[in-house]
């Protein structure tokens, strides 16, 4: 995306704001050359895999789609429901399917999902030990065969095996990215806007930290349509109680649960949330999602190589920086302590 003379700047002294908006990724690798054919590869053809295959396929933002995974039957069985025969209905889009990873040969975009099924009342940590291993299986083949894709994960506990992905293809920190907190914060917004009976769209709010249990609702920086949440609250002198805002912050942790208590899985709201991420990126739009990305050294988060979800700033080469949003003393100190439940785990694994 190409900037106007004046588009960071404000004022007659040309005030620069963007490196105060913003902090840039170290160590990131210069943009990627965009190619006139776009490729996206799905790994794992699972409820989730087909969701965001479908969603992006039919959001008409990929001119070739790669479908992999271990069973060949459910590959081909996929690709025949949704290319032959959708086909009149559907952008023209290629698929190609295969157990083989040489299908994915110069995709943009690496999306991940394949992995061991969240059991209902399993914590997303629970699962890290049995998905560590199939990506070591998967990442080195995408790599390889696409060494100027941007990895996306998507397979839970997405902090570590985002961290885990990162480790095994030695790709530069900025083209590794979970989907992180990008579903909490829409379910966030939603419970918010309902609360408020406005549309989701006008109301700015973020979920960081690990996408599960320790999650950090960020109630300080939460805006609707322009209007500051909180301190409009307190100068209206309107009082509200800090355990509505705490159930509402387990509403938002505990819908995954419910869902898949209901049926089983969840899939759809996953498929629209990584479609928008693809969009952001493909398309260089430069928007910020709250996603997974390596932590290290933002909003006082030390101790390792940790990957969660900060407001990020997303485009053709991936992470291009982190959002300087506001955080209050306790928020920074609830993301810290997130982080360090993140950096246990990922001290098991020996990478």
């Amino acid at each position: 995306m190409k900037k106007n003379a004046s588009s960071s700047s404000f004022g007659p002294g040309g005030l620069d704001l963007t490196s105060a908006f913003f902090k840039p990724i170290l160590k990131s690798d210069p943009p990627i050359p965009s190619n006139r054919c776009t490729k996206i590869s799905v790994v794992g053809v699972g409820n989730v895999g087909m969701a965001i295959g479908q969603t992006i396929l039919t959001q008409d933002l990929a001119d070739e789609i790669a479908l992999v995974d271990a069973n060949p039957d459910k590959l081909r069985g996929e690709m025949l429901d949704l290319q032959q025969h959708a086909a009149a209905f559907l952008p023209r889009t290629r698929f190609t399917a295969s157990v083989d990873y040489d299908i994915t040969a110069g995709s943009d975009l690496c999306i991940v999902t394949a992995g061991a099924r969240q059991n209902p009342g399993e914590s997303r940590l629970n699962l890290l030990q049995r998905n560590v291993a199939i990506f070591r299986h998967i990442i080195p083949p995408l790599a390889k065969l696409s060494p100027n894709s941007i990895l996306l994960i998507v397979s839970n506990p997405v902090d570590v095996l985002t961290y885990v992905a990162w480790k095994l293809s030695g790709f530069p920190v900025n083209r590794v990215l979970g989907s992180g907190t990008n579903l909490d914060s829409s379910r966030f917004r939603f419970l918010i806007a309902d609360h408020l009976d406005v549309n989701a769209q006008d109301v700015q709010a973020f979920i960081v930290g690990e996408h599960g249990d320790s999650s950090v609702a960020l109630w300080s920086s939460i805006s609707v349509g322009g209007i500051p949440l909180l301190s409009f609250l307190e100068k209206q002198q309107i009082a509200y109680e800090k355990q509505n805002l705490e159930d509402i912050h387990q509403t938002v942790v505990g819908s995954a649960y419910e869902v898949i208590k209901l049926k089983g899985y969840t899939s759809w709201a996953i498929g629209y949330s990584v479609a928008n991420l693809a969009r952001t990126i493909l398309r260089d739009q430069r928007k910020i999602h709250p996603v997974t990305v390596l932590a290290r050294g933002f909003y006082g988060v030390e101790g390792g190589d940790v990957f969660l979800s900060l407001p990020a700033l997303l485009g053709r080469n991936g992470v291009v920086a982190v959002t300087n949003v506001h955080m209050t003393d306790e928020e920074a100190e609830k993301l810290q302590k997130s982080a360090k439940t993140i950096l246990e785990m990922q001290s098991q694994l020996g990478l």
